[in-house]
Parts: structure tokens; sequence; C-alpha cells
């Protein structure tokens, strides 16, 4: 998945927005105000932060070399995901779909 592609998915969930309280390079995606997504927008790969459940975080990063604590985020709650063309779109799709409702139902 590319940025556009990324970002256009994020931004079709409901009521969600875009902004950059951490300047132009980092993308922030928040439902409610909060943050559920992040993508820096200067790194090659790809680089998105998603929220996620403690436990199921530490099996995606065990399984995959993609997936890794999140970067200047709580890496406990927090993935930071490197798109290298390894990972499966729809899997992806579904990382982003979890950290939405985590945050909306929180």
């Amino acid at each position: 998945m590319d940025h556009k592609t990324i970002e256009d998915f994020i931004l079709s969930m409901p009521d969600s927005k875009r902004e950059y309280p951490f300047g132009e390079k980092v993308a922030v995606y928040k439902i409610e105000d909060k943050m559920f997504a992040l993508i820096e927008e200067d790194k090659s790969p790809l680089r998105v932060s998603l929220r996620c459940d403690p436990k199921l975080a530490k099996l995606l990063r065990e399984r995959y070399t993609e997936v890794m604590p999140g970067q200047n985020l709580n890496k406990k709650d927090w993935n930071t995901i490197v798109l290298a063309g390894e990972l499966p779109s729809d899997e992806m799709q579904s990382f982003i779909r979890h950290s939405y409702e985590i945050v909306k139902n929180s």
C-alpha cells in the first residue's frame, strides 16, 4: 500500500480527521481528538504507527518483521509498521480498523 491509499483508507473511517500538531513531517489522524494513526511523511519506506491492544501488539511484532514497537510512542499500546511491500493490504486495513475502534471505544 502506498501513502495515498493508506491515507484515503484512514480518512474513510467515520469522523476521522488529519492534523499536523508535530510539524509538517508527521500526519496525525484522530477520532474525537484522540490519535489513532500517525504517518511519518518523510520516511522511505513509509512508516505508519497505530494503536493496538497490548497483547495483540506483542503477537503482531512476533509474527511480522515489519511490525515493531511504536516509535516515539507508548511501546505497549502502539505499533509502527514499516511498509516495505511484504504486508498484505487487507492485513494493514485490519490493523487500521483495530486502531480506530480501540480509540473510538475508549
